[in-house]
């Protein structure tokens, strides 16, 4: 399996911020087209159990494929308290990079 593929799939499975840009053009008398507007807003894509459960099933080096249901709710749990911690973490940075700039 094509690695680029893998770690895409971690990535939805775990969740990531990205950058929306959305631009506005018009034209000018001289028919030159112009920018006139330009908006950039951080949006959040959420994590996606859909992409773990492919994930966890194409990552066949770990063995995952042969585990149990129960095994694989349980990894499911794990992991998601995992993201969990790291979202917190990441929360926790951002507070404390706020109150030192104030």
């Amino acid at each position: 399996m094509d690695g680029e593929i893998l770690k895409a799939l971690l990535k939805r499975a775990k969740g990531y911020n990205y950058k929306e840009v959305q631009e506005e053009y018009a034209v000018k008398e001289d028919g030159e087209i112009a920018l006139t507007k330009r908006k950039v807003t951080e949006k959040y894509c959420p994590p996606d159990s859909g992409a773990l459960k492919t994930y966890l099933e194409l990552s066949e080096e770990d063995g995952i494929s042969e585990l149990s249901d129960e095994e694989l709710e349980r990894e499911r749990r794990r992991l998601l308290k995992e993201l969990e911690k790291e979202e917190n973490m990441k929360i926790n940075a951002a507070k404390d990079i706020a109150s030192e700039r104030r």
